[in-house]
């Protein structure tokens, strides 16, 4: 019975670390060691826009008219799309667009996404390097926003975050995606206090050209690129009115399969980048990403030892609590795709599905899964509205 005590106290303590303690930690460190970055409204670099695309025909035209269209002096942008062997109409969308800014380059065979912006990196001319995704509404002033941080000689790299776009296909998935992104905006903007920002959002993120490393095949930029550059010292900073619109997969499988992905290509990284990880972005990586990876475990041990323990009443109440919990993620496997289901059943059903498919990406990474070419989210395409306030 001591055992299951200890683990029972063990899994509630990893639980509630991770998901609160880890914020409150940072709160309190920025207290301490806050950065304080100079901005400056009137700093227009050079900035090349790097779109790596495969079988966007969907929304490839929409986004490059409206990359161009930002409001940035024309003089200072340039846009590289590159399509990674695309078999649709992606090509003949991109071409048929006519703007001298404009640099459309093709890969005769599938490479990825990354061997793509490498590609794309290597031909741009701007101070800054621009990084988005196809299908992923960007607001006319959010360049701008962006920029004026690197007025500051310290900062390398400045990332925005992503928004939903689920109109009419709201559902489970839709939803409890809109409550995760919301708790990653908090720990950037806690992070940037420091900073130090762990994780850049693929949709919109700007890195100094002259930091520009050549991107793992089977890495994700977006966690490679930051931990490359915050190794090197440079600052890593948030931008909150820097936002990326996106339509939300309202599938449960497409869900899966990303988050799958994302954590494999999270586990690898941490791996091959071992030597970069040092100090307080080592100790930022384990809390953010590591520990959150295995929730499941200190969820599983949690509800065993609290079963080994129902002879008291404490115990008992604890395990009756995550039985409650686990039915109500059972009811939201019915009503995943029902637009009006409560919240009650749909972050439970969310949660558990997110973190299972977290652990067996993790389990893909230890048994040498790699992600360097996948198919995008088709549910997740097609969305031409407004990229919002």
């Amino acid at each position: 019975m001591r055992l299951a005590n200890m683990c029972f106290w063990a899994g509630i303590s990893w639980l509630a670390y991770v998901w609160i303690g880890y914020p409150l930690l940072l709160a309190l460190a920025s207290l301490v060691r806050r950065v304080r970055v100079q901005v400056t409204d009137n700093c227009l670099p050079s900035v090349s826009v790097l779109i790596a695309a495969r079988n966007e025909q969907k929304d490839i035209g929409w986004k490059l008219t409206q990359t161009l269209a930002w409001d940035y002096p024309a003089d200072r942008l340039e846009v590289l799309v590159g399509s990674d062997a695309s078999t649709d109409g992606t090509d003949e969308v991109i071409q048929s667009i006519s703007d001298p800014r404009l640099q459309f380059t093709r890969n005769q065979e599938r490479a990825g996404k990354n061997i793509t912006l490498n590609r794309l990196a290597r031909l741009a001319k701007g101070e800054l390097l621009f990084f988005t995704d196809a299908n992923t509404h960007i607001a006319p002033q959010c360049l701008r926003t962006m920029v004026r941080h690197f007025s500051d000689p310290r900062v390398g790299c400045v990332t925005g975050m992503e928004r939903n776009i689920a109109g009419s296909d709201e559902s489970t998935i839709t939803v409890a995606s809109s409550t995760y992104l919301e708790y990653e905006a908090l720990l950037d903007r806690l992070e940037s206090k420091l900073a130090s920002v762990l994780v850049c959002d693929g949709s919109v993120y700007c890195l100094r050209r002259s930091l520009f490393t050549d991107v793992d095949p089977d890495l994700a930029n977006d966690l490679e690129h930051p931990i490359r550059v915050g190794n090197a010292g440079w600052a890593i900073l948030f931008e909150p009115q820097a936002r990326s619109c996106e339509r939300c997969s309202s599938s449960a499988q497409e869900e899966f399969a990303r988050r799958r992905r994302i954590s494999a290509q999270g586990v690898l990284a941490m791996w091959k980048l071992r030597q970069e990880l040092r100090g307080l972005r080592l100790w930022q990586f384990v809390s953010r990403k590591c520990l959150r990876w295995l929730t499941l475990l200190p969820m599983a041990a949690t509800l065993i030892s609290s079963f080994l323990l129902l002879q008291q009443t404490f115990f008992a109440v604890c395990f009756a609590l995550q039985l409650v919990f686990y039915a109500l993620a059972a009811v939201g496997i019915w009503q995943r795709d029902a637009s009006r289901a409560s919240a009650c059943v749909r972050l439970p059903f969310a949660f558990l599905l997110a973190n299972l498919a977290v652990l067996v990406g993790v389990l893909d990474a230890c048994r040498g899964k790699k992600f360097a070419i996948w198919n995008i989210a088709e549910l997740s395409r097609g969305a031409n509205v407004g990229a919002g306030d």
